[in-house]
């Protein structure tokens, strides 16, 4: 059950959770094509790290809101992010709210 108004949020999160989850494999599918290149690795072999970053986060993202779908308190869903730095920013967004 969740703790949605309407289930049509609820719903709405989903989708957005599977947005999020769809950019992650996108944004990894490049990093592959990217990183196979050697004279792109050797050029930006640091610099193409952010892809995974970024893949991370995507995920993390999607799963809080997957949580957060399901009817999970804010605090709880935000505890279970696995990434420290954006679990603490979003810690400090849940204080300043």
């Amino acid at each position: 059950m969740t703790n949605f108004r309407f289930a049509a949020e609820a719903r709405l999160v989903r989708a957005l959770s599977a947005e999020m989850q769809a950019m992650r494999s996108m944004v990894e599918a490049l990093a592959v094509v990217l990183v196979s290149d050697p004279e792109i690795l050797d050029l930006y072999g640091t610099e193409l790290q952010t892809f995974d970053l970024l893949a991370q986060k995507a995920l993390e993202s999607a799963c809080l809101l997957e949580r957060i779908a399901t009817g999970m308190a804010a605090e709880e869903a935000v505890a279970g992010v696995r990434l420290e730095r954006m679990q603490e920013r979003l810690r400090d967004a849940l204080k300043a709210a």
